[in-house]
């Protein structure tokens, strides 16, 4: 995807606020949400809901400065927090945070990963790839964010294992985890894993229950019954 994309939300600024006026706007397709920072104050705001829901359904969408649209102004911004219900398809309040383009800011990104079906643990070792992070957080200035980072495992051996330090980071960005000496695992290669099937022993076989059907122990039961009813007639000849 282009690293030119724009992404544009246009808003309107909404003076009824409190839950019941965002339980009045969701009733007629519309998100409340605000935006907030940049030595500005807060503005509540009305957004289409499935303009919205379009938006959200790229992923880009999630790492991008944004183009906030109120009336005839327009200004910068991340996306800071969505809300969903919990089990319909309907956004019910989101958040955006302005940038200024001298202050760093934190964002997660999403990891992309290439090479992997090329990696020797898994080409030629029968390994395979286990993704143990999908997204990072960075810090960097509004106009240095990328979309995502890509990282290549086309070299990974057997058993081996990248770190959030093994990642290339464009020009002035650096992940947050990292600052704080937190160098965790990102992507491995590894043999997959075998269930091996319960071996039963004589002695466990001896003490495990009965398998015979109920149904063939009543029939059984009937034949004795049977038998025993027929004692005392006499025979055919």
């Amino acid at each position: 995807m282009s690293a030119k994309q724009k992404f544009e939300v246009e808003a309107i600024v909404r003076h009824d606020i409190g839950k019941g006026a965002s339980r009045r706007l969701r009733l007629t397709e519309k998100v409340p949400g605000v935006v907030y920072g940049g030595g500005k104050n807060a503005v509540s705001l009305t957004i289409e809901h499935n303009k919205l829901a379009r938006s959200l359904d790229n992923e880009t969408f999630y790492s991008h400065i944004l183009t906030l649209i109120t009336g005839g102004e327009s200004e910068r911004v991340i996306l800071k927090d969505v809300q969903r219900h919990p089990y319909k398809p309907r956004i019910l309040h989101v958040d955006f945070q302005r940038v200024r383009a001298d202050e760093k800011i934190h964002m997660h990104i999403p990891l992309h990963f290439i090479g992997g079906d090329k990696a020797p643990g898994v080409k030629d070792a029968g390994g395979i790839i286990s993704h143990i992070m999908s997204d990072v957080e960075i810090s960097c200035l509004p106009d240095h964010l990328p979309e995502s980072l890509t990282i290549d495992v086309s070299e990974l051996q057997l058993n081996q294992i990248l770190h959030l330090s093994d990642i290339k980071l464009p020009k002035g960005v650096e992940i947050v985890a990292l600052t704080h000496g937190d160098d965790r695992s990102v992507v491995s290669v590894h043999m997959p894993r075998i269930e091996e099937e319960p071996v039963i022993t004589d002695e466990a076989a001896a003490t495990a229950p009965s398998e015979v059907p109920a149904l063939e122990q009543k029939t059984e039961a009937e034949i004795e019954a049977e038998a025993k009813s027929d004692k005392g007639k006499p025979e055919k000849k």
